[in-house]
């Protein structure tokens, strides 16, 4: 009775996340499982930062298109129907995903490449010109998840220190 209900559970969590998988699975289809998985993760991140606040701004969704512009195979029309998969699983994403896809860039990425999104995470919090005190708990939890260190936060943050709030 525990094990089917623990499992439902499991299922549950990261629906958001798996819809938003299928979606980057078809827009990156000759992209290998592992590549998915990481920018799907990335995505859900960029969406876990965007949604703190509660505000999802135009500004965010168009830091979000630059990001996902930058993955190599990535047409326009493809970072659009991710981000259109982002926003339509943005509260399951946000309320339950950052374990799995702060799991899945520890299993999957190097170093290097858990450095390049916590920087990216910083660029889209702070597109709408302000980094608030919600967006920075956000920031940092994930920061600690993806294995980085409050220094490696630090830095990052450094380039982007005239967006935070007061």
């Amino acid at each position: 009775m525990f094990g089917r209900w623990l499992s439902t559970k499991r299922e549950t969590e990261v629906t958001g996340a798996s819809a938003l998988e299928t979606v980057v699975r078809r827009e990156l289809a000759d992209a290998d499982a592992e590549t998915i998985q990481v920018v799907a993760a990335m995505t859900g991140l960029l969406g876990v930062v965007a949604y703190a606040d509660r505000d999802y701004s135009s500004a965010e969704e168009q830091r979000l298109l630059a990001e996902l512009s930058r993955i190599q195979g990535m047409t326009g029309p493809g970072a659009r129907a991710i981000a259109s998969a982002l926003r339509d699983n943005l509260l399951a994403v946000a309320s339950v995903g950052v374990p799995y896809c702060c799991r899945t860039l520890r299993d999957l990425g190097d170093r290097e490449l858990r450095l390049e999104v916590l920087e990216a995470l910083l660029g889209l919090a702070a597109a709408d010109g302000v980094i608030d005190l919600t967006e920075v708990n956000v920031l940092r939890q994930v920061t600690a998840s993806l294995g980085l260190s409050q220094d490696d936060y630090n830095a990052a943050q450094q380039r982007h220190r005239q967006h935070l709030a007061t």
